[in-house]
């Protein structure tokens, strides 16, 4: 798996949920698509594999996947995370590194950078010359 991320960046910082990996969406086996808006990253699994917390606040072990929510299939529990470009251009996350990402964007375009991670509303440009930004959890 190579060296997991930060607990920081996942459930466990000093903060609480607030400033944790946002999920952007969720299938579970044999489920329904649910876009989220408080789901989160809690721990690190695998090298694409996580336990995130789910909106009805139980917790499982999702694969992590570099495709739009439409396109996540209820063949196993599925999430993906969306980030914004420096350029406006969103992509989705295929696997996390503790300074870097490797992305896929909806074009196909395959890359790599390095991320922060902010609210929605604040990303759009911010993040600054070949960085990302992906959404965090705020105060619930």
């Amino acid at each position: 798996m190579g060296r997991p991320i930060k607990k920081s960046k996942m459930a466990g910082n000093a903060s609480g949920v607030a400033g944790n990996i946002a999920v952007t969406a969720y299938r579970p086996l044999g489920g329904a698509l649910n876009n989220s808006t408080t789901a989160y990253i809690m721990s690190q699994r695998g090298s694409s594999v996580f336990k995130i917390r789910l909106e009805d606040s139980t917790e499982a072990v999702y694969e992590l996947k570099a495709v739009a929510p439409g396109s996540l299939a209820n063949t196993s529990n599925q999430f993906c995370v969306q980030m914004i470009l420096n350029d406006s251009t969103v992509a989705y996350v295929s696997k996390f590194f503790n300074n870097t990402v490797h992305y896929v964007t909806a074009g196909g375009v395959v890359g790599s950078t390095k991320y922060t991670l902010g609210t929605e509303g604040t990303d759009e440009g911010q993040a600054g010359a070949g960085i990302g930004n992906i959404d965090v959890i705020t105060d619930q």
